[in-house]
């Protein structure tokens, strides 16, 4: 949760994001050295958290970032529940509510010499929990951070983004995935949807980083 002006905070995330995927990209030759053949998300996810939390640049920078971060949900009577976790979170500050969550999903992946995008359930399964509020729940920004193991960054952002308007009405965008400029290697572009439930939009920020 933010408070104050919707607008100021959607940019300071923006800009957080950004400079949270430069760090990435400049760490991402040893995050490459230790991961062999065509390793689970987790196990990429967890070799990015680990690398930043022991650069010296990363920690000067960024307050906290956690893997698996757990999300806290309330009953209506107070109670505490657990909503899910949260694949990488950057937090901002002691408030555990204000946090830039990082959704991270492999695509174009190789089985038995057969490449799937896995397009479909990076919308469904990835995508969609912050429409629905599960994660990033009244905050404007939300990143999905997509691992393309055959490295064709240009042909998975073709493939999400076509996946992203096939199942539009299922996570309620309100326009066409819209292209930013590339960081480096890493192929971006940001979606928006309508929370109907919160009568607010979410932004959705999507980085695909070649393997």
């Amino acid at each position: 949760m933010v408070v104050g002006d919707p607008g100021i905070w959607a940019q300071r995330f923006r800009s957080l994001d950004t400079r949270f995927l430069e760090c990435v990209i400049t760490l991402w030759p040893k995050c490459r050295k230790v991961l062999l053949g065509q390793p689970e998300e987790d196990t990429i996810t967890m070799t990015i958290v680990d690398i930043l939390a022991k650069d010296v640049i990363a920690r000067r920078i960024f307050h906290y970032i956690d893997y698996q971060y757990e999300v806290f949900g309330h009953t209506a009577t107070g109670t505490v529940y657990s909503k899910g976790r949260i694949d990488m979170a950057v937090l901002l500050d002691r408030n555990r509510e204000r946090y830039l969550a990082y959704e991270c999903k492999r695509l174009n992946v190789i089985y038995s010499g057969t490449k799937q995008s896995l397009a479909t359930p990076y919308v469904k399964e990835g995508v969609a929990r912050f429409v629905t509020e599960q994660y990033a729940e009244k905050l404007p920004i939300g990143c999905m951070l997509g691992y393309v193991l055959d490295g064709n960054v240009a042909d998975a952002k073709s493939r999400t983004q076509a996946a992203i308007k096939v199942n539009g009405r299922l996570i309620a965008l309100v326009e066409d995935p819209q292209d930013q400029k590339p960081l480096g290697t890493v192929e971006r572009f940001i979606s928006r949807h309508d929370r109907g439930g919160s009568g607010t939009e979410i932004e959705v920020r999507h980085a695909l980083l070649p393997f």
